[in-house]
């Protein structure tokens, strides 16, 4: 992780293998989400057994050790790593002979390219997957979609990338694979436009509302994140609190302790923008006291606190906070990437020449 939690959740946040939207973060947001290298696949989220025809297989054969899950196997920090882990296992479908599970494995050995954006090799793979859908159940068709889509997606090819995805949410929300769908309908609020992208947003937060599929309930919390910072960018901050509360009231539910911090700043950095500073002061100074008593870093919340001081008249207070929060971020080099103004204002604003 950067060095304080920066913003907003990209490609897929969710996780149903590792922790659901643990880079799910303030304020900071990466330029293409869907490059971002996030914990797994909140796509996964509503899958049935470790692949379309595994419970199948157990059934009829209860002394055949079932293939491995191989979500438990994902390292989006080191896709490298993942795509060695997935290639051991693919030996074994090939050997077991089951198609649907070989062809789910190969998407994801085809995102681990498409991660480290080799997009040509990621079509590569993906183009050997096309064969194995012929016969093949749901799952596998849907994965297949969304991979090829986000390659596409993160090569810069919206478009196709578009028709992908809701071919995808239209294969998933048949076969009832509502994690698959949310995920699908996430990415179409990546790639669409700003209103066709909140409607997208929105259906998915529906979905993942009503599912009774826990795992699928795991995309909450990114989603209220992530749409909440939309509806913030486009100056709606009413909508954006909203969501970002409900956003806190998820983690709080989940007893997750750092997304519950990260929520509560998104919440007072959101009351700075509708004018209510003073409720958004005291609630960074709430989250600072939780940061330090975690010993965890404080960067943008001191950068907060000192905004807030000056907006509050106590502009002496201001610059202590804000060279605490340089300390922290003069490295972060999502900031300076793509916020420098706020960079170069932070910077100006902790003493700097």
């Amino acid at each position: 992780m950067p060095n304080d939690p920066p913003g907003r959740s990209d490609e897929s946040t969710a996780s149903d293998a590792a922790t659901p939207e643990s880079d799910t973060t303030e304020d900071a947001r990466p330029a293409d989400p869907a490059d971002a290298a996030d914990p797994v696949d909140g796509e996964d989220a509503a899958d049935q057994p470790d692949s379309a025809n595994a419970a199948e297989d157990a059934a009829a054969s209860p002394d055949v050790e079932p293939l491995p899950d191989f979500r438990k196997h994902w390292n989006f920090r080191d896709p490298a790593s993942s795509e060695v882990k997935f290639r051991e296992i693919l030996a074994l479908a090939e050997a077991r002979g089951d198609d649907d599970y070989r062809a789910e494995l190969l998407t994801q050995i085809a995102r681990t390219h498409g991660l480290r954006r080799d997009f040509a090799k990621s079509h590569e793979i993906l183009d050997t997957v096309e064969p194995l859908l012929r016969d093949a159940a749901a799952l596998p068709r849907v994965r297949y979609l969304l991979e090829r889509g986000r390659t596409f997606n993160s090569s810069g090819e919206k478009e196709p990338a578009a028709l992908l995805f809701e071919e995808a949410f239209g294969v998933a929300q048949e076969a009832q694979l509502d994690g698959l769908a949310i995920d699908a309908a996430h990415m179409l609020g990546i790639v669409l436009p700003r209103d066709d992208s909140l409607a997208w947003n929105e259906r998915a937060i529906q979905i993942a509302e009503e599912t009774t599929d826990e795992r699928a309930k795991g995309w909450l919390g990114p989603l209220y994140n992530n749409t909440g910072w939309t509806y913030h960018t486009a100056g709606e901050y009413e909508r954006a609190l909203e969501l970002f509360e409900r956003c806190h009231a998820y983690h709080v539910a989940k007893e997750n302790a750092e997304q519950t911090r990260i929520a509560r700043w998104t919440v007072g950095r959101c009351l700075r923008s509708l004018g209510r500073v003073e409720e958004a002061y005291a609630i960074q100074v709430e989250v600072l006291a939780a940061r330090e008593a975690s010993g965890t870093p404080a960067g943008y919340v001191h950068e907060e606190l000192g905004e807030c001081l000056l907006l509050l008249d106590r502009a002496d207070e201001a610059p202590a906070h804000f060279a605490k929060a340089w300390e922290v971020l003069e490295t972060n080099d999502w900031m300076k990437t793509d916020e420098p103004e706020r960079y170069e204002r932070l910077r100006k604003l902790a003493g700097g020449e």
